[in-house]
Formats: structure tokens, sequence, C-alpha cells
């Protein structure tokens, strides 16, 4: 089958085509590989973020990306609009942005006599909050409300927003001048933090390659129907119990260090990662699983994970800090440590999920 819209197709040809598409859409893996592969069209380099981001959509949970400029966080925000086929807002955060630039405000018309409601860029499904520790602690406290409850009250009236709605923040590491650093409350309801790293010199050298030609147009590849469909697929993937207190056990281990056999971490962690860590984790996990062709959740998933979900939740002392001790550092030590489930729970799940 050969998708390039360059070349004509008789009108049996569409028929097949698009009959095609309509099974593949009632396949998740399928139809996620074919957004997956439509991705890769137009960003090289970043699979592992790709998946992340897909991930993300069906566990209906938000992303913190954060990389050095020029790593194509916007342009894949943007593709990723362009491929599921949502609505897509951005907002550039800067120190002199207020919280109605983000969720709206009531206006005086004359007129009428009456107020009327100005709803503000939060309400679409993609929002991308490009650099958004440029904005202070007022505008953050903001986006605490419709990130986790998926709503904004502006003058005692409740507006809810679009499903799916995802919220994909970027920042820079890099620079500190003219930044604020997000509240633990709000960091802690992004579903995951990606690092975006530079792309390895191949990878780079077909980045320079493609920006010689005209830019990839980039096509639709599912709807917001399929989304919300094969988020309740993902729903029905099994997760056994070892499971679940594998992931637990993750946690506790950031917490109470030297009880799960990491005594020289003690002094490296303030405070663990929080109950919403290893509840993201199994989400985010059974939608893994469905990406990679599997009815039930196996201790590979949840390891894979474990760095995006829950690095981002670990606040580090200054011990940590002054030795240049990393949230990675920790948690790779914390996966080495905490025994994973025997391979007879995952023969069980197979079982069960057949």
């Amino acid at each position: 089958m050969n998708d390039d819209p360059t070349i004509r197709h008789r009108p049996d040809d569409d028929e097949r085509l698009e009959t095609a598409r309509g099974e593949a859409h009632d396949d998740p893996r399928r139809a996620l590989g074919e957004a997956l592969h439509e991705l890769k069209r137009v960003i090289v380099g970043q699979d592992a973020m790709l998946e992340r981001l897909l991930v993300s959509l069906l566990a209906g949970g938000h992303v913190l990306l954060e990389g050095v400029p020029g790593l194509a966080k916007t342009l894949t925000v943007r593709t990723l609009a362009d491929v599921v086929g949502g609505s897509f807002r951005r907002i550039q955060f800067t120190p002199d942005l207020v919280p109605a630039d983000l969720v709206g405000t009531r206006i005086w018309r004359p007129d009428t006599g009456k107020f009327d409601t100005e709803l503000g860029p939060v309400f679409g499904n993609l929002l991308l909050a490009d650099e958004i520790n440029r904005a202070p602690a007022k505008v953050q406290s903001a986006l605490l409300e419709v990130m986790q409850e998926h709503q904004v009250t502006i003058g005692g009236t409740t507006f809810p927003v679009p499903r799916p709605f995802l919220v994909l923040a970027t920042q820079n590491p890099i620079e500190s001048e003219g930044t604020y650093p997000l509240p633990e409350a709000q960091v802690d309801r992004f579903l995951m933090k990606l690092l975006v790293d530079y792309p390895t010199p191949g990878e780079e050298a077909a980045v320079v390659g493609r920006s010689l030609g005209a830019a990839a147009e980039v096509r639709q590849r599912l709807g917001l129907d399929d989304l919300e469909r094969f988020a309740r697929v993902a729903q029905a993937v099994l997760v056994d119990r070892e499971i679940i207190a594998y992931a637990v056990a993750l946690a506790d281990a950031t917490r109470h260090p030297a009880e799960n056999g990491l005594s020289d971490m003690a002094g490296m962690v303030e405070y663990g990662a929080s109950p919403r860590g290893p509840i993201g984790l199994i989400h985010a996990a059974r939608a893994l699983a469905m990406l990679r062709g599997r009815g039930y959740v196996s201790a590979a998933d949840v390891r894979d994970l474990a760095p995006d979900v829950l690095r981002h939740r670990l606040v580090l002392s200054y011990d940590a800090l002054s030795e240049g001790v990393t949230a990675d550092a920790i948690l790779a030590r914390v996966l080495e440590t905490v025994p994973e489930p025997d391979d007879r729970y995952a023969r069980r799940a197979r079982t069960a999920a057949a």
C-alpha cells in the first residue's frame, strides 16, 4: 500500500485504502503504530520520547519536556496535534503573564449591561506551555485546577475543557535568569518528565539533510474518538497484584532508602515520590503494554517507565545537590535494588489475559 499523496489511485484502490485504514483503526496497536510512524517522519532520533507521548495521551497524563533549545520540543507537540487531529493551543510563558491570559476572564459589555466570559487558550485538546518556568507562581497556580480537574472556574462558573486534554510543558535547564522554580504541587501533577537529549551525529545529519528540502506534510492518522476508544482498551489491560506491589515498592524505596538496602542514599532524598508516583506508573504501564501488543502489564513495562514517571517527584537534599547526585542516579540504584516480580506472575497474567 502506497500512501504517497502525489500518486493517484484508481477508485477501487481508494476504496481498498480506506478499508485498510478502517481495519487498522479497529486494532489499537496497528493504529497507534501508524501514528508513531507518522511522528517519526518529522521528528528524528527521539523515538523513546514519541512513544512516551502516546502513552501519556492514552493514560490521560501531562508531560514536562526538559531540554536545551533547538531539540524540536515545540515541533514535536505541534506534530502530535496534527497526527491525532486534536485542537492545538500554544502559550509562550513570560514573567509578565497573568492568570487571565491562560484561563480567560469576564468582560463588561456596556451595550448589554452584562458580563461576558472570554475563555482563554487552555481550552484545547493539546496545550503547549512553552518555557513554563518563566511565569511567576500566580500564573503557575492557575494551571493547577485545569491540570487536575480538567475544568476552569471564572467568576463562580465552572467550564470544562475539551476531552482529551493534555498539557505538554517545556523548560530550558541551562538558563536560570528570569525563571521561577515550579511549585512541587504542580510538578507532581505531571505524569512524566522527559529529558530531551542531543541527537547522535547520524541523526543530526539526517535532520540537516531534511532541512534542505520542503517540510514533510503531516497527515492525520487518528481521531479523538479513536484516542478515547483506545484509552478504554488500555484500561482493560490486566495488572497483576504483584506488579502493583512492585510499583509501590519502587516508590517506597525513594521514601525510605535505608529500609530498602540503600543506606548510602538515605541522606540524598529530602522527600520521596508521592502516591501519585505508583498510580501514574501503573496507568502508564497499561498504556505501554497495549502499545507493545500485550493484554497484561509486565515488570519490564514498569521498569522502563519508572525513571520518566518518578524523577520529577523526588526532592533531593542539599547534600545530593552539592555532590552532583541526580534523581536519575538515585532511581538507577533503586531499580537495581528492588527485586522484580518472578516470571510466574507474567505467565499467570498471560493466561488470565487469554
